[in-house]
């Protein structure tokens, strides 16, 4: 089984509409959030270079939905790496309500980044950093 790197995360009110449940966008939010904390907590050079040129580029992402989530639930997102090709990384999600006797998955996700730099000419493609690559192998989904 593929190891996962487990982002959690408590459901707010401020994250549901009115009909009480969460609002579809914040699903993709969610995901920004955990490469975030992934990146701070695996690779910080790489989240410190964000600041001098360096670019994460989301190319894609998208989400299905299998359950509701409402505030007060706790939502578990487990990342896994699915592709690691030159200066693209593909990664998948599973939302998980855990506060539950058995977690239950309401939701997969994926988004697709490339690594990019800031040059006169704009965005220019440049491969994945070997720390970040390093980092991020233990996840790869073997498929």
């Amino acid at each position: 089984m593929t190891p996962a790197y487990r982002y959690r995360h408590p459901v707010t009110l401020e994250e549901t509409n009115l009909v009480g449940n969460v609002y579809f966008a914040h699903y993709v939010r969610w995901q920004g959030h955990c490469r975030e904390r992934f990146l701070a907590e695996h690779a910080p050079d790489v989240l410190a270079s964000l600041t001098d040129g360096f670019a994460v580029v989301t190319t894609g992402c998208g989400c299905e939905y299998f359950g509701e989530l409402t505030a007060g639930d706790v939502v578990e997102l487990r990342m896994t790496l699915t592709e690691l090709d030159g200066h693209r990384v593909a990664m998948a999600f599973d939302y998980y309500r855990t506060e539950v006797a058995v977690p239950q998955l309401v939701a997969r996700g994926h988004q697709s980044v490339a690594c990019m730099t800031r040059g006169p000419a704009g965005l220019e493609p440049v491969p994945v950093p070997g720390k970040l690559r390093t980092a991020l192998t233990p996840y790869l989904k073997i498929q």
